[in-house]
């Protein structure tokens, strides 16, 4: 291969020279630029004097060498030099090529004016990803300034190096053009995305010569188009029911809850308006109220009845808004709507639990405050009078007790049905638990008109109840209170009615008795009783008192009852007919019952142990103390005193005898199989059978104090002693008189063969240490 030719030094300095030229051309700016584009031409035509001027500016007359840069019909400019002709061509060469320059130096001002311009970014690139192109929109996208931009491979701009986006292959180059999303890197360090259009431009040999890439920032539109996606996906996988409607109320979009809930399909209901929804719940009113809070605060929420397609209706609780347009103009109006039908039942369920007696479904005693002080509030400004019954069921827990508490319950809710049904509308019957109901009477015509009531109430028992087939009589004790006579506020009227039905029940038939403040008076005192009884017990104020048991034959203690006494710090001693009674009906009798049982066993061993002759202590047990866990109580108690079985006596009445006796059996087996003594107390005063009688592991009859009183000369007291003497006798009973006062009783029992006697005659009740003296002294029956 030749070698290449080598040039002149000289024409390679010229070629140099032109090049410089070129560029200094198509780089003119300002006064230097101006005056290096003339020192170059200066060195092309020998380094004469003068300089290139531009289009405009005077040529001085001294520089006779001139040549035009032109180009066409466009003159840029002269090239102009002190010298002759020697150089004329090259200079008029130079002038045409310089002109030629200045062309296409205004077309590349052109089109960049143009790509500034343009407010999208636009890069040109070479073939390799170098730019050669970066207009404003550029800078302005970037953060970077064309001189930081050109001449650096585009992929310093992007987010991931690893993308070739940019970068040409050879599916690109035939196709000439692309279109994606990307992202890329501001001079800041954000990243962000951007919308390419990526061109492929070519020379006229369709070669490709060039990229140009048009970049937009998208990322807000994504973002919105990012929303939007989200809001559809709520707006469909929404629970809650959703519909929006055009400004004239037509549906023009519903969510699948919206017809899940309302049973109507999308097509159904688009263009329809909601009024296909509509119940007859609500008023004319109602949604002229709803379109107004709409009008003025552009929302209103609120509790809506609608009907399903099916043509239940059902609540909604819904909320409305309005939408506006940037004019401030209602566009579009949206509902979103819960089906609260659930939760309604369940607030009903709870109000019903809190105002309403589950078994009988009248009003509990919340509710009936509740209406009652809304009548007394009313009634004071009508001044009508009103009335509260307080009614308690007599014999219902016998009942309870042997049929179960099923039949009881249904026994409950036919009571409350016949209340209901004699009932006026205006008036209440509440069930306040147990067998308690209340009637609440108002605008009552008379102070007769509750005794009216009240008798009709009575008569509605009289009618047996069937109950699980068993026909069931009860009664009822009931106690008026009026307004406003007795009271004027609901807990005292309630309080009044509990007091007058608890005098109407000791009375023990059914009946009913209207409050009197002497009444309020006697219940007071059986308050200040109990809260004593328990302070006593409390404080160590109960103690034992001993009455002895005689034996007739020998004459000498055999025993004693042991009786409690309340020692009051500031009345004495508190009789007993006045605190039993209290105890009993209050429950306190377990307590002092219990009490009684362990220091009478504790006070046995004192005197066991002391050397005082065996001497049995009979304790009086309560119907309340007669339970399956009393043969542990004793056996636990015996244990732990140390203290033989022969010591203790255990008394019961004929009224634990009448329910259950084949239960009670069972326990008075057991007591006694712990070698305690049990004795029938008050005997003759019940109604107990005497196939069952025969039966009890009994060893003593007591003979009521009512049947001694008469005797001898009451000839029926003396025949009543007689048969239960000889009765004891054949079923191998012990008896045992009490109430004995007189020395005629005394030889009347003898002889009848009565065992034992307890009384006055020989001995009222004694403390503790005057009973053991009695013991050791060993006082006959004879000495008084």
């Amino acid at each position: 291969m030749d070698p290449m030719p080598t040039l002149p030094p000289a024409e390679h300095d010229d070629i140099l020279r032109c090049a410089a030229l070129c560029e200094a051309a198509l780089r003119l700016e300002d006064e230097h630029s101006i005056k290096v584009l003339g020192d170059i031409a200066r060195a092309l035509v020998g380094g004469l004097d003068g300089g290139f001027f531009p289009a405009g500016q005077e040529v001085p007359a001294a520089f006779g060498l001139r040549a035009p840069v032109i180009e066409g019909d466009d003159v840029f400019g002269w090239f102009a030099y002190a010298g002759n002709g020697k150089y004329a061509n090259r200079l008029t060469a130079l002038g045409q090529l310089t002109g030629r320059v200045f062309r296409e130096r205004e077309k590349l001002w052109r089109q960049r004016l143009i790509l500034d311009h343009i407010q999208d970014s636009v890069i040109t690139m070479d073939l390799a990803g170098f730019i050669t192109g970066w207009n404003k929109g550029a800078e302005k996208l970037f953060g970077y300034t064309a001189e930081e931009a050109v001449g650096q491979n585009v992929l310093f701009l992007y987010a991931d190096e690893a993308t070739d986006d940019f970068l040409p292959h050879d599916g690109f180059l035939e196709g000439g053009g692309r279109e994606m999303e990307v992202l890329r890197r501001r001079k800041s360090g954000e990243v962000f995305w951007a919308a390419l259009t990526l061109s492929l431009v070519r020379d006229e040999q369709g070669n490709p010569t060039e990229l140009i890439g048009y970049l937009a920032d998208i990322t807000e539109r994504l973002e919105s188009e990012q929303k939007l996606r989200l809001h559809a996906r709520i707006f469909e996988n929404s629970e809650e029911a959703i519909m929006i409607t055009n400004a004239q109320e037509r549906i023009v979009s519903v969510n699948s809850a919206f017809c899940r809930i309302t049973g109507y399909t999308a097509a159904e209901v688009v263009g329809q308006t909601p009024r296909l929804f509509k119940s007859e719940r609500h008023d004319r009113l109602f949604y002229e109220a709803m379109w107004a809070g709409i009008a003025t605060s552009g929302r209103w929420q609120g509790e809506v009845w609608d009907t399903r397609k099916n043509g239940e209706v059902f609540p909604m609780w819904t909320s409305v808004a309005a939408v506006r347009d940037a004019q401030g103009e209602i566009t579009h109006y949206f509902a979103i709507c819960s089906d609260i039908t659930e939760r309604k039942r369940s607030e009903e369920q709870i109000h019903f639990m809190a105002y309403y007696d589950a078994l009988t479904g009248l009003p509990n005693r919340a509710l009936l405050f509740q209406l009652v002080d809304q009548a007394l509030n009313e009634s004071h400004r009508s001044k009508a009078p009103g009335a509260l019954l307080f009614v308690d069921l007599n014999r219902f827990k016998p009942i309870n007790d042997t049929l179960g508490h099923d039949a009881g319950d249904q026994l409950l809710k036919e009571i409350g049905k016949r209340f209901r049904h004699l009932l006026r509308k205006s008036d209440v019957v509440a069930r306040l638990g147990g067998d308690e109901f209340v009637v609440a009477l108002f605008d009552i015509l008379s102070r007769d008109h509750p005794g009216v009531v009240a008798e009709k109430l009575l008569h509605a028992l009289d009618v047996p109840f069937d109950i699980h087939g068993h026909e069931l009589r009860l009664g009822a004790s009931i106690g008026i209170s009026l307004y406003p006579d007795d009271a004027k506020d609901t807990d005292t009227l309630l309080r009044y009615a509990d007091i007058a039905m608890y005098r109407s029940k000791q009375t023990g038939d059914s009946g009913y008795k209207y409050f009197s403040h002497d009444m309020n008076q006697r219940s007071l005192e059986r308050l200040t009783i109990e809260t004593g009884i328990k302070r006593a017990l409390e404080r160590g104020e109960l103690l034992l008192y001993y009455q002895p048991k005689v034996d007739l034959l020998s004459g000498h203690i055999v025993g004693a009852e042991a009786l409690v006494r309340w020692k009051h710090p500031e009345r004495g001693m508190v009789p007993p007919g006045e605190f039993i009674p209290v105890a009993e009906e209050t429950g306190l009798i377990i307590r002092i019952g219990d009490w009684v049982l362990e220091a009478a066993c504790e006070q046995a061993r004192a005197w066991m142990q002391s050397g005082l002759p065996t001497t049995k202590i009979a304790v009086n047990l309560s119907a309340r103390q007669f339970t399956p866990a009393l043969p542990a109580q004793v056996a636990g108690m015996l244990e732990r005193y140390g203290l033989p079985p022969e010591w203790l006596e255990l008394e019961i009445t004929e009224s634990m005898l009448m329910h259950s006796a084949e239960a009670v059996i069972a326990l008075m087996d057991e007591l006694t199989a712990l070698g305690v003594s049990l004795s029938l107390d008050d005997f003759g005063t019940g109604y107990s059978s005497l196939s069952y009688l025969k039966r009890f592991p009994i060893e003593t009859l007591k003979i009521d104090r009512s049947f001694i009183a008469g005797t001898p000369a009451d000839t029926s007291d003396c025949a009543i002693a007689g048969a239960i003497i000889s009765m004891a006798k054949q079923l191998n009973h012990r008896t045992i008189a009490e109430g004995v006062e007189t020395a005629e009783q005394v030889e009347f029992l003898r002889g009848l063969g009565c065992d034992e006697i307890q009384g006055y005659y020989y001995s009222p009740p004694l403390p503790s240490e005057k009973f053991e003296g009695m013991v050791r002294a060993g006082k006959p029956l004879a000495a008084k």
